[in-house]
């Protein structure tokens, strides 16, 4: 069944109200600012730019640096330093901004872009009290400046100082912010690179940290808190180009557990003792609906169109998948102790076809399984940006 939506998380006093994150996927990156206090996407903030499979390490980091610095612009919001709204929503110039984006010294900034002590802030980045900023970043509510984010501090101001949330697919180092897509069908030439050492000089102004995360946990995070913040053990399983996966205890993401698979990823199980995205992922699907068809698909989105329009070899393929992957996940949603199943990813908007099978895969190995909650969200980035938001904000 589909949970509807609940109120937004609470949130700890140091912790800042509104993250600027992005989210990676594998056509394209969004960039907005969440407002965590409301539990949504700030009105005006959401930039989408196309990425393609093959795209080089330059053109990728320009891409991700092009999105962030339109929602740290204040045009993006469409507010002005001190408060005033442009009614066009364009931008008014920031002080000491000079056009070609270079600070004029005066106002803080060096030549070598290293900044010049900010006043009320210690050298340590921590501001001292009185300036109306907790010392770990958090903003004193009577400090927040009154914006189209509806009286919360303002992208570009105490938000973009601190921490970014980034959604990335792995295989990915998460920890160090560098791409490890190497055999894996996509980003290829990405393999190695230091995201995050070679993003944070592209974005203005500059962030203190990157965080980054898999864009499964971002999805996981952000449903348990918009959808089912009571769930204790929570899974989401993303399905699209491959599958993806978090597991989820208390809110805590778990990776390495004996009560998940390796590293918390369903794409390392196997079925007839062939990974899993043989048998459950755009490329194997739409591959065996060419083969016996002989008529090429694009895609899932089509493919289940056409089981949608009473394709059965189309119907029988995706039957016999979501099964198949209902038979991987069921060992390990008992060993987890799950309550709650959240299922994303393009093909969800096709869930009257996929949900049946994938129940029936689920309790034809366990029985009980028929008993959990299962939810489909068709609002996957939206999720995954909120997700993204809220783990940057506990490290902040």
């Amino acid at each position: 069944m589909t949970v509807p939506e609940g109120p937004g998380p609470h949130r700890r006093a140091d912790e800042p109200s509104v993250v600027p994150v992005l989210e990676v996927g594998g056509s394209h990156v969004t960039a907005a600012a969440v407002d965590l206090d409301r539990a949504r996407i700030a009105d005006g903030t959401r930039r989408r730019l196309p990425l393609t499979p093959g795209i080089g390490p330059e053109d990728f980091l320009a891409t991700l640096a092009e999105a962030a610095n339109g929602v740290l612009a204040v045009g993006a919001l469409g507010t002005r330093t001190d408060g005033g709204v442009r009614t066009d929503g364009g931008a008014y110039p920031v002080r000491g901004a000079r056009p070609d984006r270079g600070a004029f010294p005066d106002r803080g900034v060096r030549a070598d872009r290293g900044a010049f002590p900010v006043r009320g802030a210690r050298p340590d980045r921590g501001a001292y009290p009185d300036r109306g900023t907790h010392p770990d970043q958090g903003a004193y509510p009577d400090r927040g400046a009154h914006s189209a984010l509806g009286g919360y501090p303002a992208v570009g101001a105490h938000a973009a100082l601190g921490t970014w949330g980034i959604a990335v697919p792995g295989p990915f180092d998460y920890a160090r912010g560098i791409a490890r897509y190497h055999g894996v069908g996509k980003f290829a030439s990405l393999d190695g690179l230091a995201v995050g050492d070679l993003l944070t000089p592209r974005l203005n102004p500059r962030p203190a940290r990157l965080r980054f995360l898999n864009d499964a946990s971002a999805f996981a995070l952000g449903a348990r808190l918009t959808a089912h913040p009571g769930s204790r053990r929570l899974v989401a399983i993303t399905l699209g180009t491959g599958v993806g996966s978090a597991f989820l205890d208390r809110g805590t993401i778990v990776e390495d557990d004996p009560r998940v698979p390796p590293e918390g990823r369903v794409d390392l199980l196997t079925v007839d003792g062939r990974p899993l995205e043989d048998t459950v992922s755009t490329r194997a699907m739409t591959a065996q609906y060419t083969d016996r068809t002989g008529r090429p698909v694009d895609g899932l989105r089509e493919l289940t169109a056409r089981a949608a329009a009473d394709d059965a070899t189309a119907r029988d393929i995706i039957t016999s998948a979501l099964h198949a992957l209902g038979g991987a996940l069921a060992p390990w949603l008992t060993a987890f102790e799950a309550d709650t199943v959240v299922f994303g990813g393009s093909i969800t908007a096709a869930w009257p076809l996929i949900g049946p099978p994938l129940t029936a895969g689920l309790s034809h190995h366990t029985p009980s399984l028929a008993r959990l909650t299962l939810s489909a969200r068709a609002d996957g980035e939206d999720q995954a940006l909120l997700g993204a938001a809220a783990f940057a904000a506990r490290g902040a």
